[in-house]
């Protein structure tokens, strides 16, 4: 049987690795009451357990691309699979809370571990006209991920247990091992000179997409910390509705994340960037102001699809960038990338909270919005 061509086998490897590593994030969501209760946690230690993966996320982040960029991508794959399984097999067995904030911290490093090399693997093998399209197709199973692995968890912990979404998880660590171990590359390409980090941030296009990332977080923290009080209070909506509607935002930003990203490869980074930034002022307050549920859940909906504008162009881009340096420091690239989601993430509920808390939620949503029209300013002189 003839095997498949070597940037099939990157995006397959890519896809799945990131989809196993979204889904197991998510595994936790709907257990931690559960944690709470039956370890006795206060609202502060419920906080560092879930807060310990974005730190530890952030803290691997440059030291991984830097290993990535320097040993290829092949081997901090499969460490980030060791500590990824490490972790799953922890949360399954352990009942004590130090050992669930140490493996969630692990689920970081293992993160970033899969993140980094991932996408840089994906910019080593695609050339610049398909680079948008293999990562926003990447970035649509991560989504799947999303949309499964809560359902799935409350699911399987209610009929067999709390140890169960966590056995399937490392059952799911299996199937990720044959793809990274068998299917990875053995020699790596060539890389070109080390671009530093410093170096990278002078550049306008680095700048300007990742202001874009860390916008396209933002949107999604945002929403998720003010838009479930709303729809309960002013709608009525039950957990279950609330959460549907969420979903619907998820799984229309699954779908057009692959679009988007071949549309940029068409068109080019900046102009499908520049659609999402007028897009989202303009979307933003509808799920504050509408009146009906159906209505809310199309707002959501095209919410969904205006982060798929902002974030699809923004990791082609930098690889984009990076190439034409004559380089293939793409992880040390998509590094900065990763800084400006977790900062995004953090600034979204921050500032959300403070302007919900003194102008009310429609008010806030529509200052906020202006905020993503303002970034088209950054776009101007620069062509991707």
């Amino acid at each position: 049987m003839r095997r498949p061509a070597p940037k099939t086998l990157a995006l397959a490897v890519t896809a799945l690795a990131f989809h196993v590593d979204t889904l197991l994030y998510y595994l936790l969501v709907p257990l931690l009451p559960r944690y709470a209760r039956e370890l006795h946690l206060r609202p502060m230690e419920v906080g560092v357990l879930f807060g310990s993966y974005a730190v530890a996320l952030l803290a691997a982040t440059f030291p991984l691309a830097l290993l990535a960029d320097r040993i290829g991508r092949r081997r901090p794959m499969l460490w980030g699979l060791a500590g990824l399984g490490t972790a799953t097999l922890v949360f399954a067995v352990s009942r004590h809370y130090w050992l669930l904030v140490l493996a969630r911290a692990l689920q970081g490093v293992a993160g970033a571990a899969t993140w980094l090399p991932g996408m840089a693997l994906l910019a080593d093998h695609f050339p610049a006209e398909e680079r948008g399209q293999a990562m926003g197709t990447a970035f649509a199973a991560a989504n799947l991920g999303v949309l499964l692995g809560p359902p799935l968890s409350g699911f399987l912990a209610q009929h067999a247990g709390p140890a169960a979404p966590f056995l399937l998880g490392a059952a799911l660590v299996g199937l990720d091992a044959l793809g990274r171990a068998f299917l990875l590359p053995g020699t790596e390409l060539a890389r070109g000179p080390r671009l530093p980090f410093r170096h990278l941030l002078t550049l306008p296009v680095v700048r300007l997409f990742a202001g874009a990332m860390a916008l396209g977080s933002a949107l999604w923290a945002l929403m998720e910390s003010t838009l479930p009080l709303d729809m309960d209070h002013r709608l009525g909506l039950s957990a279950t509705a609330i959460g549907l509607c969420f979903a619907a935002a998820a799984l229309a930003h699954t779908f057009t994340s692959p679009l988007m990203g071949r549309l940029s490869d068409r068109l080019g980074r900046v102009r499908v960037l520049r659609v999402g930034l007028v897009l989202v002022p303009l979307l933003l307050p509808l799920p504050a102001l509408l009146p009906r549920p159906w209505m809310v859940v199309g707002a959501m909906m095209a919410l969904g699809a205006a982060a798929s504008f902002l974030m699809s162009p923004c990791s082609p881009a930098v690889a984009d960038q990076v190439e034409r340096m004559g380089s293939q420091s793409f992880a040390s690239g998509f590094s900065i990338l990763n800084l400006a989601y977790s900062v995004g993430m953090m600034l979204g509920p921050l500032l959300g909270g403070m302007l919900v808390q003194g102008f009310g939620l429609p008010w806030a949503l529509g200052g906020l919005g202006l905020g993503y029209g303002g970034w088209l300013l950054a776009t101007r002189g620069v062509s991707v």
